[in-house]
């Protein structure tokens, strides 16, 4: 009967149909036919005619309104908008599954978007100034910076060019240092640039002369340094402004997006390089062999950076020929003759930042993008969950006449309405976490700035992954609306079907993918944790803890040169008096600082060495060096005060420089010189050895060493700086700075003084193993976090779809321990 009353009614709702009906599922008029023809048959059932029993379907279900709502044209407009009220509603409608949503994403995108931002300021930004795809600079396999200014800025291969140099200047007028970031550059910069001051003028090449130009030391300052120090005082052009004790006019500001021609460090001072002979003794312009300067070119409208390359190489004889370090043996004069000078594309600026952590953040954008995948398969989880209970609204559409596609595009605008709340958070997460990177990246002596305004390529990359994690989250429960059937609508057993199995092996499958990229980042994370780890723990041959590390500079010091070294050894005197302080000893170079002095070295009796084996580290000392940093003497004696000037030179040497030169054995007696040796080269015999130690960082082997004593002075060696390392007798070495500044200052108060805990300084040189491991070790948690909660998703909605087997096995004697095996088996089998 029931397949009579159904062939029936099929019949007439395809009379009764418009052409618009027809277009429709065949799916809608079977499950209409089955509606009448159940009602139909149940009034027959209980005492109505066949004609009273097909009138009462009739009346019942509206069938005549129902065709009617089915012949309406579909709205050809504002269907989106109807979608998107109704995505809202039902968001709003579940508050717990939206909100853990939006929070995961807002962490998966907030993430991504400020690694991205970092990448971007770093490695993708142009500099903000004219036509920056024309700039290049000049790249010299010889040294990592080039001298080659002098003679290239004769030469008329380009548009323009300009040279320039980084320095910190000191705006204190004695005592404690005020340090501000600065550069000495030539007066062609802002031309090259495209820049022009946004108040007052840049210096010209008048003001660019030795001994400053007519106007006297003129220098330009940046819009942040003119807001911070002079609260942005319209009658700043013209003030005074002292650096390192030399009165300088201030002419110009520049505009507030300018930071200098450095990615990584914002140029707060600009002065003309002529002045360099006024504020440094160290005659750095003159000296071949300082390498200090980088150059930058503006390329000819057409000019490729190749063609400008080889119009270089044309003139690369006389450059070279106008550069050669006179004093250098012939192999290095050869070699250097022979380096090819190269030229690469700077719109993007110059950045030793960039080469330390391009990489570094890279792979930390490959670990939250990653991050992203495991929270977007955590989103289509609880979405999946979320549809069972939605899949009778579903059927109840399409019997209505909704299309598949229209379901489909309903969930993917819930999805897209979802990502886009999650990525406005997250753009607000990244904004501040972008920021405090950055500041972990600052140290005592190097401020980092980047530039993380808002461009199109991170507002591009934000929406981008929006949509992307949209489509990755609602594609799997949009599917799963597309293959509910219509007659669910009418059956209440419609649940628990095969749908549902199919439902809990995707879940499944996500679990499993959630599980393997956690697993794969948390073991990434401990691999970064553990570097870290040995290099916080590494031995540094010396102890770090308690001392001070005082720089004194006496280059603007009423001091003659011959004169300085005594100063400072007054100065330690005066110190190691001190109460609180337990020893007190001078050094050129302090461990883990970055700078380096080196020579090669000819020794006596040494095993036979090539020229880049050759090479040592070089350091000179007070006697009381090492036992300030508790460095252990292995043999032979310490420095002492019979080791002064016109005594016979002496030196101490490191483990490392016994096993390098000589083979392990005894290098107590044996002679040491610079190689090649120059005339009045002095030749050092080695009077002792003591253990090893890092010298400038932690990750590079500990290189030979040589300790001389400050009292014998090394020619060549500036005079004009020195390192007091001060060890506190107990707790912080900081607390000691002021009573350490008033002794000096009463030695010679003219000397500027840096002060710098010398733990911070090792810290400062983890810098980027902490970034990576503190990152990934967090994102690897996140990670783990994320896929626990999975697991626990989709375990507790299998265990909800299976209580009535569960109940059933429990009334039939299985005891709760075996219910637990066997929802434990499931997981552990995830």
């Amino acid at each position: 009967m029931r397949d009579r009353l159904m062939r029936q009614w099929r019949t007439l709702i395809r009379e009764r149909a418009n052409r618009q009906w027809r277009e429709l599922s065949l799916d809608v008029v079977d499950e209409l036919a089955c509606h009448l023809s159940e009602l139909q048959e149940s009034s027959i059932r209980r005492g109505a005619s066949d004609e009273e029993a097909r009138q009462i379907a009739l009346d019942a279900l509206n069938a005549a309104s129902f065709l009617e709502l089915s012949r309406r044209p579909r709205a050809r407009h504002g269907g989106y908008l109807h979608d998107l009220r109704v995505a809202v509603r039902q968001l709003i409608g579940t508050p717990v599954v939206t909100t853990v949503a939006i929070l995961s994403l807002a962490l998966g995108i907030g993430a991504n978007t400020a690694i991205f931002s970092l990448v971007n300021s770093l490695v993708l930004r142009a500099l903000p100034v004219k036509d920056p795809h024309r700039l290049a600079i000049l790249t010299d396999a010889s040294a990592q910076g080039n001298d080659s200014w002098t003679p290239i800025r004769s030469v008329t291969l380009f548009d323009s060019a300009f040279a320039w140099g980084t320095e910190r200047f000191d705006l204190a007028s004695g005592g404690v240092a005020e340090f501000v970031d600065g550069i000495w550059a030539t007066a062609g910069m802002f031309d090259t640039l495209g820049v022009m001051p946004m108040l007052g003028r840049a210096f010209t090449d008048a003001d660019d002369q030795h001994q400053g130009g007519r106007d006297g030391p003129v220098a330009v300052i940046s819009y942040a340094f003119w807001q911070r120090r002079f609260g942005g005082a319209a009658d700043t052009i013209g003030r005074p402004l002292t650096l390192d004790r030399i009165p300088f006019t201030i002419v110009g500001i520049m505009p507030p997006e300018f930071f200098g021609p450095d990615v990584g460090r914002r140029v707060d001072v600009v002065v003309p390089i002529g002045m360099v002979t006024v504020a440094r003794a160290d005659r750095r312009l003159e000296k071949r062999d300082w390498w200090w300067l980088s150059v930058m070119m503006r390329l000819r409208t057409g000019q490729s950076v190749d063609q400008a390359t080889a119009a270089v190489r044309a003139v690369q004889p006389q450059i070279r020929s106008a550069t050669l370090p006179l004093e250098w043996p012939s192999i290095d004069r050869q070699k250097y003759l022979k380096d090819g000078l190269t030229l690469i594309p700077a719109a993007t600026g110059n950045s030793p930042l960039r080469i330390q952590f391009e990489r570094p953040l890279l792979t930390i954008l490959i670990v939250v993008v990653l991050v992203l995948l495991i929270a977007c398969a955590n989103i289509a989880n609880l979405l999946l969950a979320r549809a069972t209970a939605r899949r009778h609204e579903w059927s109840v559409r399409l019997a209505l006449g909704a299309s598949r596609w229209r379901l489909v595009r309903l969930l993917l605008t819930e999805s897209l309405v979802l990502s886009l709340v999650g990525a406005g958070l997250g753009f607000l997460v990244a904004q501040w976490s972008s920021r405090l990177l950055v500041q972990e990246l600052s140290t005592q002596t190097a401020t980092v700035f980047l530039d993380l305004s808002v461009d199109w390529r991170v507002l591009t990359f934000t929406t981008g992954i929006a949509v992307l994690t949209a489509l990755l989250f609602g594609t799997a429960p949009a599917l799963r609306a597309a293959g509910v059937a219509p007659m669910e609508a009418i059956k209440d057993h419609g649940r628990g079907t095969g749908g549902e199995t199919g439902r809990v092996s995707v879940a499944s499958a996500l679990v499993v993918m959630q599980v393997a990229l956690s697993v794969m980042l948390v073991v990434a994370a401990a691999l970064f944790m553990r570097t870290f780890d040995k290099l916080v723990r590494l031995d540094l041959g010396f102890d770090p803890t308690r001392v001070l590390v005082v720089t004194m500079n006496a280059e603007r010091a009423a001091i003659e040169p011959a004169q300085r070294m005594s100063v400072f050894e007054r100065a330690r005197e005066a110190v190691q008096a001190l109460p609180g302080v337990e020893r007190a000893a001078l050094s050129f170079v302090t461990p883990v600082s970055g700078h380096v002095w080196g020579n090669r070295l000819e020794v006596s009796g040494s095993v036979a060495l090539t020229d880049p084996e050759r090479s040592a580290r070089r350091n000179q000392v007070s006697p009381e060096f090492f036992e300030t940093y508790g460095q252990r003497l292995v043999a032979g004696r310490g420095f002492s005060a019979r080791d002064r000037d016109g005594a016979p030179p002496v030196a101490i040497v490191n483990e490392a420089f016994a096993r390098r030169f000589l083979n392990g054995a005894n290098p107590i007696g044996h002679t040491l010189r610079r190689f090649p040796a120059r005339a009045d080269e002095a030749v050092l015999e080695i009077v002792g050895v003591v253990g090893d130690a890092v010298y400038r960082r932690l990750r590079e082997p500990i290189p030979p060493t040589v300790y001389s004593p400050v009292t014998q002075p090394s020619p060549g060696l500036p005079s004009n700086e020195f390192n007091l390392n001060v060890r506190a007798a107990s707790g912080s070495p900081a607390l000691l700075a002021r009573s350490i500044a008033d002794a000096i200052g009463e030695v010679n108060h003219g000397l500027a003084l840096t002060f710098r805990p010398l733990s911070d300084q090792v810290n400062a040189s983890l810098t980027q193993e902490r970034i990576v491991a503190m990152l990934s070790g967090f994102f690897g948690a996140l990670a783990l976090l994320l896929a626990g909660l999975g697991l626990y998703g989709v375990t507790s909605y299998a265990v909800s779809r299976r209580r009535t087997e569960i109940g059933i096995r429990m009334a039939l004697g299985a005891a709760p321990q075996s219910v637990i095996r066997l929802v434990l088996a499931r997981v552990s089998a995830l």
